[in-house]
């Protein structure tokens, strides 16, 4: 058993962009990285072997509050952790919860103990407090674990991301504290990551940064973003957090985002990445690829017997055609499902792989920018 760490490998000349190696007890991670959302312990439409296999995917997310709520904790135990119960054998971070909660705003309530909501399948009452979410991270068996966050809707005001900062502050300092006088589960090393928060306000996220990265964790994450702001603003306050995070630690930006998105701030020096774009996306006929953005849905398709994408090294993308797909999909047919939802998680996985390997190769920047609007086109 050994605590995550971080070794920096190279450094682009003309930006912030980084290539790294994470290491953890479950494998090692390559950065920069995409994960892919498996919020329930799975991937909506994809097997943990195509995660595997045609993804490529390093390491997956679960979530604590759907998790919690079902298959629940005692069923999680039972089985070993997520890693048994999903046959996952790669490394997973578990979210917190936090932006679960705060997306249930008419049914939750906020106190200094924790947050207090409802199910969204019952109705039931339940408490999360800092203490609890720790707990419920180590049954889940995450090898990053989230701290408990209080994620305020973008644009929010001063003086609500200020308080809602402070008390996120304080849930750290609660989080950390259980943490540490918990023992790890399964067999391997659980790492706690921070979250910085302070909402579109450059005072409170330099404060916040600081906070974070007094607790010397092994890793820090930036959140509260991609939650409604304006997305020069996302990437202004993205910037200013990575030049106020350490260096040596990995950098998370959490829930984002588009492809262009997750290239500008690779530039900026985030190191993962998470979102349910290409998934949700690809259910509803978006495709993201090499050349730039499909919606297989539109007539042009019909006859187009090319495959999906040939640039993807992803056997579905390069073998089944975009006509097949959109016959599929037009159908409602589950496979369609399955495959744009594949592809669409190839294509992230390939694009942060590109973004590594230009890192290492010195043109980095003169790369993402032709990327950046190649990628936006509408085929």
């Amino acid at each position: 058993m050994a605590t995550l760490s971080f070794k920096l490998e190279n450094t682009d000349a003309k930006s912030k962009a980084r290539a790294g190696e994470i290491t953890t007890d479950h494998g090692v991670i390559q950065t920069p990285i995409f994960m892919p959302v498996g919020t329930v312990g799975s991937v909506k439409a994809v097997t943990q072997q195509q995660l595997m296999n045609d993804v490529q995917a390093q390491i997956i997310l679960g979530n604590t509050y759907h998790l919690y709520l079902r298959p629940g904790l005692e069923t999680l135990e039972a089985a070993g952790g997520l890693h048994q119960f999903n046959g996952w054998k790669n490394p997973i971070l578990t979210d917190s919860g936090g932006f679960q909660v705060f997306s249930l705003a008419k049914q939750r309530k906020l106190t200094e103990e924790g947050a207090l909501f409802r199910s969204h399948i019952d109705g039931s009452k339940h408490l999360f407090s800092p203490e609890k979410v720790m707990d419920i991270q180590r049954i889940i068996g995450g090898d990053i674990i989230m701290a408990f966050d209080e994620c305020p809707p973008g644009g929010s005001e001063y003086n609500y991301a200020k308080t809602s900062m402070e008390l996120t502050h304080r849930w750290l300092n609660r989080c950390v504290t259980q943490f540490n006088n918990t023992p790890d589960k399964y067999g391997y090393t659980q790492n706690l990551f921070p979250i910085v928060q302070g909402g579109v306000h450059t005072d409170l996220r330099i404060a916040s940064c600081e906070f974070i990265s007094s607790k010397n964790a092994t890793g820090n994450a930036i959140g509260g973003l991609s939650v409604g702001e304006p997305i020069e603003k996302m990437y202004e306050i993205c910037n200013l957090c990575c030049d106020n995070l350490p260096k040596e630690k990995p950098r998370y930006l959490m829930g984002v985002g588009t492809p262009w998105n997750i290239l500008e701030c690779i530039a900026m020096g985030i190191d993962m990445f998470d979102c349910v774009m290409p998934t949700r996306n690809g259910r509803n006929a978006m495709l993201f690829t090499s050349k730039g953005i499909i919606n297989i849905d539109n007539k042009k398709w019909e006859k187009d017997f090319s495959p999906i994408d040939d640039a993807i090294d992803c056997e579905m993308s390069q073998y089944y055609s975009k006509s097949y797909l959109r016959h599929l999909l037009k159908s409602k047919e589950y496979l369609g499902l399955t495959i744009a939802s594949v592809h669409n998680l190839a294509f992230y996985l390939w694009l942060v792989k590109q973004a590594r390997l230009h890192i290492q190769l010195g043109d980095f920047l003169s790369w993402k920018n032709e990327k950046v609007l190649q990628l936006q086109q509408k085929l």
